[in-house]
């Protein structure tokens, strides 16, 4: 057997239960290879990720560390809510959560983490925008970046929770060419050698990193076969001391391919009863597809049914969302409604829709005496439902409910009202082209009993 010395890891390559174990493979003698353990440090401690962005000159959404509920409270007043509450060094953002007022951090505090000196808790502004995802691969001298990807989902929804597009559909070049200057300037400022991983928020315009993974991560595989840049492969060589140049390549975005690529995650929900469905910052996919074709629309439509999601032209949809989501919701219900879908809502959502003259069944609530919300969903009424988180998160409260019921019934739940839009485009590609060959259905008015 090797002595211990003559051990050697990737620093980088092995996700994040990899970066957790650097310190201790160092204290037990391994070589890291790539990316030393002093920079890996400066990546994910807060702080000294903090004082590089400084020197970068790299925007950040606002935020501190916590080391106590007091500070977190503190900290949680000068930001202004919603807050991004997460603890250090964690994996697929478990124990994140998007906090609205000082009650659901204290219960957030006391029960999702235990905060100490040792163990802080990373606050920052919640910024509501366009999540922007990149992986790269850097030497120390070059970084080539295979691709952009723009998430349908905004900020707030776990990037492994996201469907990702390719080539980003609404940034402009300027924002692209800001994506492309910060990731080489974090690359090179951050110095690490292999791969990375760089989530962005474009908020007004303006672009704000939320984090770095000094790593690879789930996407490198989609780039990958999209690109044909071996990531993986190229990494492993940087790692080992060749240069990037030496292999062919050049400093900077890759040209773009042509077509629409789309990487849809996969849940399994089914599988996992008791656990809420609603997609938030921590990660509850399983796995993910890809759908590639010329528009968006039909890469979604073929994403999505590989995920396991039907898409039918026509059916009924059942609509109950949080007040926050109510004006936004009544637009996609108005798209619904003009591809022919029928609507089924709950009082609160249908007053809404009829005062905007939108033709809606109304249904009770879950223990009300007539047919109820879980009536629906049984008996196979709805074919979609449309359903958005409430403030209090026990599983008891309806939502909940819905939403399990929805998977256990094989109805697909949406709990963003960004897929929600994704789902309506494809149907709204599929009706409108069915209807310029003369072949669709009429929109008809609801009746329910």
């Amino acid at each position: 057997m090797t002595s211990k010395n003559q051990w050697e890891s990737s620093s980088n390559s092995g996700g994040q239960t990899a970066i957790n174990l650097a310190d201790q493979l160092v204290e037990r003698g391994v070589t890291i290879l790539g990316t030393t353990l002093e920079d890996l440090d400066r990546a994910e401690n807060r702080d000294k990720f903090e004082q590089a962005l400084r020197t970068l000159e790299i925007p950040q959404p606002k935020g501190k560390t916590a080391t106590s509920i007091e500070e977190a409270v503190k900290i949680a007043e000068d930001i202004g809510y919603p807050v991004l509450v997460r603890p250090s060094y964690v994996l697929g953002g478990r124990a994140m959560e998007i906090v609205y007022q000082q009650e659901e951090l204290l219960h957030y505090m006391e029960n999702a983490v235990k905060i100490n000196p040792e163990h802080p808790v990373l606050i920052d502004r919640y910024l509501t925008g366009k999540e922007i995802e990149v992986d790269a691969i850097s030497d120390g001298k070059d970084v080539v970046i295979p691709g952009i990807m723009e998430h349908i989902e905004r900020a707030g929804v776990h990037s492994g929770d996201s469907i990702a597009v390719y080539p980003p559909q609404n940034i402009t070049k300027q924002i692209k060419a800001k994506i492309e200057e910060y990731t080489t300037k974090l690359a090179k400022g951050l110095k690490i050698i292999g791969l990375l991983n760089i989530q962005y928020v474009v908020s007004n315009g303006e672009v704000f990193v939320i984090e770095v993974n000094p790593r690879s991560s789930r996407t490198v595989p989609f780039l990958s076969k999209i690109t044909n840049v071996p990531m993986a492969n190229l990494a492993t060589k940087v790692i080992l001391g060749n240069s990037l140049e030496s292999m062919g390549y050049k400093s900077g975005l890759v040209p773009e391919k042509t077509g629409v690529y789309v990487k849809v995650p996969v849940f399994s929900f089914a599988k996992l009863r008791g656990v809420d469905i609603t997609l938030g910052p921590e990660m509850k996919s399983t796995g993910e597809v890809m759908g590639k074709d010329t528009t968006l629309e039909k890469a979604l439509y073929k994403g999505l049914v590989a995920s396991g999601i039907q898409i039918k032209e026509h059916g009924s949809v059942l609509m109950t969302v949080a007040d926050k989501d109510k004006q936004e919701a009544l637009q996609i219900a108005r798209r619904f409604n003009n591809c022919g879908y029928r609507l089924i809502a709950t009082h609160g959502t249908a007053a809404l829709l009829k005062e905007a003259g939108i033709p809606v069944a109304v249904v009770d609530k879950i223990g009300e005496a007539g047919h109820n919300l879980l009536d629906v969903i049984r008996s196979g009424e709805a074919q979609l439902v449309v359903n958005t988180l409430t403030k209090g998160k026990q599983p008891e409260r309806d939502g909940f409910r819905i939403r399990r019921e929805s998977v256990e019934n094989g109805i697909p739940c949406l709990t963003s009202l960004d897929t929600a839009e994704a789902i309506l485009r494809v149907i709204e590609s599929m009706t409108f082209s069915a209807e310029a060959m003369g072949n669709a259905e009429p929109s008809r008015e609801v009746t329910f009993s």
